[in-house]
């Protein structure tokens, strides 16, 4: 159970599930139909595959990190899941291109503009197609990296499905200011997970002098004048825009939770924490957020 626990965490099979969460959450919320099985599929393999790149080429195993010995005891079985899911990453990109190739045509320059700029993003974080073999990437500019993740993240999850699903409508792609606020609200919650992450790679961020905000202003600084405020800031905003859109009182609740979770899980990395702790607990509270935005939209009305 133990091997099987790390695998889903290590092997960044989570991250795809938490994806595909956030992104049915967000159509829920925007009030547009769920995209197909296909497309959540797709959501998911590209997910893996891009987490797994970070890791797939590191090979310090000195470091006394968990998940790159993890990656260096299970190289063989990591390298053919990534062969797998490469192969039903394309073949899904394939099929939904071809069964909308007719209203892809259709698409907008700017349309394709916005659907590009969050993979782009997302490879100037790496820098290069080899991980790590540069400087000159944005995961290397500390203050940077959590709004750059946060980014990439809402436009995947908040952007794309309500994209696809105009293009599988064959209709303009029209935002509004509650789509705003929705890409705005993920792009904060994975923003500050991030920055609870950095927590993790104090030491190293410390002595490769990447400015985090943990190395800049130190731990208690980072828990009690930039995570609390902010999620205050998020739960004040949220119960503000729900009272003005009149919502029931146990959909303003549920969807507090995970502020809440939010606020104690930060004063929790006061002490020491292991590499699961913050895998399954901080990145978990992107599937608690999604679970319960889910719950309040669909079952509380």
């Amino acid at each position: 159970m133990n091997g099987l626990i790390r695998s889903l965490f290590f092997g960044n099979y989570f991250y795809g599930i938490c994806a595909i969460a956030l992104s049915i959450e967000a159509s829920l919320q925007q009030h547009i139909a769920l995209n197909s099985p296909l497309y959540y599929l797709f959501v998911f393999t590209a997910t893996v595959l891009y987490y797994t790149h970070a890791y797939i080429a590191e090979t310090d195993t000195q470091s006394g990190n968990q998940r790159t010995l993890w990656y260096s005891r299970h190289r063989t079985a990591v390298t053919v899941s990534q062969v797998i899911i490469t192969l039903i990453f394309l073949v899904t990109g394939m099929v939904l291109c071809q069964t909308l190739a007719t209203n892809l045509s259709q698409v907008s320059p700017v349309e394709w503009l916005l659907a590009a700029i969050f993979p782009l993003i997302a490879a100037l974080y790496y820098g290069s197609v080899r991980p790590n073999s540069t400087r000159s990437n944005l995961r290397n500019k500390g203050w940077l990296k959590p709004f750059v993740i946060g980014f990439v993240w809402a436009g995947a999850v908040t952007v794309y499905p309500a994209i696809w699903r105009s293009i599988e409508d064959n209709t303009p792609y029209a935002p509004g200011w509650v789509n705003a606020l929705l890409f705005v609200k993920n792009l904060m919650f994975v923003t500050m997970l991030c920055i609870m992450f950095d927590i993790k790679d104090y030491a190293a961020d410390h002595n490769r002098k990447l400015k985090t905000f943990v190395v800049q202003l130190g731990l208690r600084k980072t828990i009690f004048y930039i995570l609390i405020p902010l999620s205050l800031i998020g739960l004040g905003t949220f119960i503000l825009y729900a009272v003005l859109r009149d919502f029931p009182f146990l959909r303003i609740a549920v969807n507090t939770v995970p502020f809440i979770l939010l606020i104690i899980v930060a004063r929790s990395l006061h002490q020491r924490k292991s590499i699961l702790y913050y895998l399954a607990i901080i990145d978990g509270l992107m599937l608690v957020k999604a679970v319960c935005g889910i719950i309040g939209i669909s079952l509380i009305k």
